[in-house]
């Protein structure tokens, strides 16, 4: 994967300076004669090797070197040294050849590695000597520099881009055992630098599998300035934005030189994110360690989830005094192995045996605490005097340092290089033959790249094409629960591909979960995702509401009209139908009044039909009274059609039965009120009787009001046949479990109310003429029980309208609404049957003797009494006279009643 590139510029003092180390400083006179030559190992040898290693840290300002570096600095030293030994011990690896080495030190500083490594090149410039001359006038004698073919090193990703630039030019391999720059795989600007450790982009891959398999997709970075941890935190940002998934909160840079306060400033910006509790770090040794120091200042102790890069790996020296804020680190680590032969060989060196390393003695005093008596060195008081006795682990704390393994592999892949390169080269030829002599550095490149071996821990050494070594590496995690001794252990590995044993995790307080490092939480069922701008891992989650169900993790969508969404809200289920059932107290109330009443009208037929001949029967307009009687009948009736399940059939009795109860029953009722208002009318003009007053004329006008609702309705069935409907929006509140589908016939409000008019225009017309026929007298036995019912009838209505259109709202409309209608018409027809049958009733029941035949008399007689009544009245007062028009309607109507009651 392409990197981001890093250029790297000489500043001008240090082209000046190499420049004149080139030119000047190895030729004769120069200071390597008058011996100022930097400190060096020189290990004789028929190809030199060249070694660069930390041996000491950075100095401070004005000083290159600083202390000695035991375990990165002298135990990878040795390690090439012992690399060496065995080599040259090996009959089968360069036989009959020695490798030898010029071993310098790097003082972990670029541009002082590049001065020392100027050393390696001095065979390759060559000098015009001419001028030169001895005091005896003889040209010089100039020892030829020794040639190094290749060099084991750098360490530091910096310095070994700064020496690479170098040795380029003149065509040098160079191998590292440590650096892991991604930018060091661009073949086109370090085509002769290899490495037997993988690049940062291979640990940036497995940091950020590690970092998914643990469920995090919001994490911090922090990287020590310089070209480790910068260019790894470059590289695990691109991979992350390809990979997708994982956003990163902050991107924070440790300077070179912090001042005070500044890590106490990086942990307080990391906690303007505190979600992102997961902290990938690249960053060195001491970087670290003041890092833990300013979290456990804060108070942040198992706050901070860091996974450290190989910098971090398995090492004490970081997280020392700061375990618990360490604690549940996960680090990684190139896969590597201790190897036991090394072990053996370094714990086996003493003053004595090991004079070549010429910092072995400073090494000495600092694993001892001691202090050596060497010239010109004055004692330390205070401090103890070496022996010389003193053995390694025995006297002092050993553990071989991780990158032993790695310089080994390093000094083995250049020797089967060059074991290669003789067998091609210098067939059958014992020692270094001349085409190898000097070795030339492209062709030595080809066959680094062509090295196929097992390496000292069984793993398998070889280079892609631009130099850089498999990535292979072990996962850590710094655990302090539940084990016997606090430290390191291994959780996984990977190569190529992540293998995690997450259930061996163990975090702060021994808690096996996994922690969260996530900038928005997953949403609840039901809820979609609203992103933020700009950071594709952080959301708000907002409620699918109402009747919305989730389509998909960001969207909401509405159910389908007759559906209503799963409690959880990620689907859609459908809504229930429900029907006015005949167990709901809704239903049961009306029903009653209806059986009553049928009872009630079935009772008083049967007593009209018992007594169809008594003079009450008679009286009371059998004809019409059997129509009103089957009116009320059919107003009971309907009841039972509104409550019954809404079928094709119901819906078209309820649309024929539902006004036509109602429509008989008025018509029979106006048609009598009609009669009368006519018949007083027509006596106070004339004798002769008004027209159409008969039986059968007062049973073909009903008829003919009844016949125009039953038109209407046949005209309706016509226009729209009856059908049945599910109503999804009658029973729909804002919360969708109390949803319902209403099964009912396609009878809206506004056609129920028209197929109710035509009889509420019937009941008003008869209201009207029972008022004008208000004086008829009250002997007189069906006016004023008429308009008495009128009267209750129109209030009764006039209550269930505000009812029946006020309750439209409601989820409970259907109920209500039926309920009303029944209830109403139930008492229309009550009131119809208390007022006009059930005094009759009552009196042919329990008082017969007053249902007997009165003396008969003709229309004339009646008239002329009338009269007589008439002329009489005018003779009284004003007073008496409003009396005597009332007093003379008695006798009219008594008379009219013996006509009526034998017609």
């Amino acid at each position: 994967k392409k990197m981001p590139k890093t250029i790297v510029y000489f500043s001008p003092m240090t082209w000046v300076r190499l420049l004149w180390l080139l030119l000047v400083g190895v030729g004769p006179g120069s200071r390597a004669q008058q011996g100022t030559q930097p400190q060096s190992i020189k290990i004789e040898g028929d190809i030199t090797l060249g070694g660069l290693f930390p041996v000491h840290s950075r100095g401070p300002a004005g000083v290159p070197c600083g202390e000695v570096k035991k375990e990165k600095g002298i135990h990878r030293l040795e390690a090439m040294m012992y690399a060496l030994d065995q080599i040259n011990s090996d009959p089968d690896l360069l036989p009959n050849i020695t490798l030898g080495a010029r071993i310098l030190d790097t003082c972990s500083r670029d541009t002082y590695a590049l001065e020392q490594s100027l050393t390696f090149v001095q065979a390759l410039i060559q000098k015009d000597n001419s001028d030169v001359r001895c005091s005896n006038g003889e040209p010089p004698i100039i020892p030829k520099p020794e040639r190094v073919v290749g060099v084991i090193g750098a360490s530091g990703s910096s310095v070994s881009i700064m020496v690479a630039n170098v040795l380029r030019l003149f065509a040098i391999p160079q191998i590292s055992y440590a650096s892991t720059a991604p930018e060091l795989s661009d073949n086109s600007r370090y085509e002769f630098f290899s490495r037997v450790v993988p690049p940062d982009s291979y640990q940036a891959q497995a940091m950020l599998d590690i970092v998914k398999a643990m469920g995090w997709n919001y994490v911090s970075t922090l990287a020590s300035e310089g070209n480790y941890g910068e260019s790894g935190v470059d590289a695990f940002q691109q991979i992350s934005r390809e990979a997708g998934g994982l956003c990163i909160a902050q991107s924070i840079k440790i300077p070179r030189e912090p001042k005070p306060g500044e890590f106490d400033k990086i942990i307080k910006r990391l906690m303007e994110t505190s979600n992102a509790r997961g902290v990938i770090i690249f960053a060195n040794e001491d970087d670290i360690k003041r890092v833990l120091q300013a979290a456990k200042k804060s108070n942040l102790t198992g706050h901070f989830l860091f996974v450290g890069s190989d910098s971090w790996g398995a090492k004490i020296s970081p997280i020392q005094d700061q375990e618990d804020v360490a604690e549940g680190a996960v680090t990684i680590l190139p896969k590597r192995a201790s190897i036991d032969g090394f072990d053996q060989y370094f714990t086996s060196r003493s003053l004595e045996n090991n004079r070549r390393n010429i910092w072995f003695a400073e090494f000495w005093e600092d694993d001892f605490k001691c202090k050596l008596t060497r010239p010109g060195i004055k004692y330390e008081l205070g401090r103890r005097k070496c022996t010389g006795d003193e053995r390694i682990s025995r006297d002092s704390q050993y553990e071989q340092e991780g990158k032993v393994q790695f310089v080994i592999d390093a000094v083995y892949a250049m020797a089967h290089a060059l074991h290669s390169m003789h067998t091609d080269l210098c067939p059958g030829s014992m020692g270094v033959c001349d085409k190898m002599d000097p070795v030339e550095g492209r062709m030595l490149l080809q066959y680094i790249h062509g090295v196929n071996f097992n390496g000292s821990a069984g793993t398998g050494v070889m280079f892609n094409e631009n130099g850089d070594a498999p990535g292979r590496y072990d996962i850590f995690q710094y655990q302090m629960s539940n084990i016997s001794n606090p430290g390191y252990r291994n959780i996984g590995q990977w190569t190529n591909h992540l293998r995690l044993n997450l259930e061996e995790m163990q975090w702060s307080g021994g808690d096996r979960k996994i922690p969260e490092s996530v900038c928005s939480f997953p949403c609840e069922s039901g809820e979609r995702k609203k992103m933020v701008k700009g950071v594709p891992c952080c959301w708000h989650c907002e409620l699918c509401d109402g009747y919305q169900y989730l389509l998909d993790e960001f969207t909401c969508d509405m159910c389908p009209y007759d559906m209503r969404p799963l409690k959880n809200r990620t689907g859609c289920r459908p809504t229930p139908i429900i029907k006015l059932e005949w167990s709901s107290p809704w239903a049961i109330i009306p029903v009653f009044l209806a059986i009553l009443g049928i009872l009630a009208t079935t009772g008083v037929i049967a007593t009209f039909i018992r007594f169809n001949d008594t003079p009450i029967v008679r009286a009371s307009g059998r004809e019409l009274s059997y129509v009103l009687l089957t009116g009320i009948f059919l107003i009971y009736l309907i009841t039972f059609l509104m409550i019954a399940e809404p079928s094709v059939a119901v819906c078209a009795f309820r649309r024929l039965f539902l006004g036509l109860g109602m429509c008989i029953s008025y018509s029979a009722m106006l048609t009598k009120t009609n009669r009368i208002y006519r018949i007083f009318e027509q006596g106070k003009k004339s004798v002769t009787p008004p027209k159409f007053i008969s039986p059968t004329s007062q049973l073909i006008i009903t008829f003919i009001l009844i016949s125009v609702q039953l038109l209407g309705v046949f005209i309706w069935f016509g226009v729209m046949p009856p059908h049945t409907i599910i109503d999804y929006e009658e029973q729909k509140p804002p919360n969708p479990e109390f949803a319902r589908g209403v099964l009912k016939c396609d009878m809206s409000d506004l056609s129920l109310i028209l197929c109710l008019s035509y009889s509420l225009v019937l009941m008003i017309t008869c209201t009207v003429y029972a008022i004008k026929s208000r004086g008829v007298p009250e002997t007189f036995n069906e006016a004023k029980p008429i308009g008495f019912t009128m009267y209750t009838t129109c209030i009764v209505w006039l209550a269930f309208v505000p009812i029946f259109f006020g309750t439209a709202q409601s989820t409970e409309k259907m109920f209500i609404q039926t309920t009303t209608l029944t209830v109403s018409m139930s008492l229309s027809a009550t009131v119809s049957l208390g007022m006009l049958y059930i005094p009759k009733v009552y009196v042919i029941i329990f008082h017969p003797e007053q249902n007997v035949q009165k003396r008969k008399r003709s229309f004339k007689a009646v008239v002329q009494a009338a009269t007589v009544s008439t002329r009489l009245s005018q003779k009284s007062s004003d007073k008496q006279n409003g009396e005597s028009k009332i007093d003379h309607c008695p006798f009219f109507a008594w008379k009219y009643r013996q006509i009526d009651s034998v017609s």
